[in-house]
């Protein structure tokens, strides 16, 4: 499972309950209306192009001076015939909305290749960033076209329409019925304001992350602290029959998972060390699922409760946090680094 294969578009205005998953596709873009250019198109052909719809600067910073009139207008009809000639090409592909990438060296769009633009009622959007590339390529089944020269009919998308839509204080440009839509997914998160918009967006990143988690791992645990205090009883059993310095170490490694229903215990409020003593009892007679219960502010069965998480997030902490401590005690001579 790849996050980058989910899109998360933010748009201020409306509640949190607003949010939906596309089926499609969200720019938050406004469609080109410098000259009036179409911002509804059906049974769309779209093009994603990498190069600039606007005369061509040179590499050095140069100065052209003119003395007359008639070169002006040389230069002007120049400039038209060359801009007038791209749009061509991408007509000729069959081409009706055309996606452009952001360019940092030269305006991506001109007013006058706008207006060539919408004479042809080809829809623009422009100021696509690079890192979404990618993304629309995928989403789109379309190829990246970076010289006008390669506008051709297989490298575009295909989608039934294509339309400029207001949300909230906003407009976006959405894609329905894209066709060969590859394995991806986009969610217009709405909120109120900008913290809340944050928030959810976090909060939906999380989201992600446990389902990630669970697809690498296919394993779900009681939550609530019970498998840390679980490992910590089971470590103190196998401590008291050790010899030597094992036992030691091994009963300090089982203390330390406690500061995890501690903690826990803590930001809910609750008393940490009539709640992990009550924890640790339960779990010597045997009850493994026992855990802490925010709500009622008691230990009970975090199965019955419907609390669970996914193994590698344990897993994952436990093997992180003991590989830190080894790396600290290997820099003290502590531990032989043979």
């Amino acid at each position: 499972l790849d996050l980058r294969d989910v899109k998360v578009v933010t748009k201020l205005g409306g509640t949190v309950d607003d949010s939906e998953m596309v089926q499609g596709m969200v720019f938050d873009h406004r469609a080109a209306r410098a000259a009036n250019g179409p911002t509804r198109i059906e049974n769309a052909k779209i093009g994603l192009v990498q190069f600039c719809i606007s005369p061509p600067k040179t590499d050095l910073e140069n100065n052209v001076i003119i003395s007359d009139y008639a070169q002006m207008d040389r230069i002007l009809k120049e400039e038209r015939n060359y801009i007038l000639s791209m749009i061509k090409k991408i007509r000729a592909s069959g081409c009706n909305v055309l996606l452009v990438q952001k360019s940092i060296l030269r305006d991506a769009t001109t007013d006058l290749s706008l207006h060539y633009l919408a004479k042809a009622k080809i829809m623009v959007i422009r100021d696509i960033e690079r890192d979404d590339i990618d993304f629309i390529s995928k989403t789109l089944h379309c190829s990246p076209i970076s010289h006008v020269d390669h506008m051709r009919p297989e490298k575009l998308g295909h989608a039934s329409i294509v339309e400029e839509k207001q949300v909230g204080k906003g407009k976006v440009v959405q894609v329905g019925g894209i066709q060969n839509k590859g394995r991806t997914a986009t969610v217009l998160l709405r909120g109120s304001n900008k913290l809340v918009l944050e928030e959810a967006d976090r909060s939906l990143h999380d989201a992600l992350c446990v389902v990630r988690c669970l697809v690498h791992k296919r394993f779900l645990i009681a939550g609530g602290a019970a498998p840390e205090v679980e490992v910590a009883t089971q470590l103190g059993r196998i401590a008291k029959t050790l010899p030597g310095m094992g036992s030691y170490c091994m009963r300090s490694f089982a203390d330390a998972l406690e500061v995890v229903p501690y903690t826990l215990a803590e930001n809910a409020g609750l008393n940490p060390v009539a709640i992990v003593t009550d924890l640790r009892n339960r779990h010597a007679q045997g009850e493994v699922h026992a855990g802490i219960n925010v709500r009622k502010g008691a230990v009970s069965n975090m199965l019955d409760e419907n609390v669970v998480q996914p193994l590698l997030v344990t897993t994952s902490a436990i093997t992180l946090a003991t590989e830190c401590v080894r790396m600290i005690l290997k820099i003290d001579d502590i531990v032989p680094t043979r």
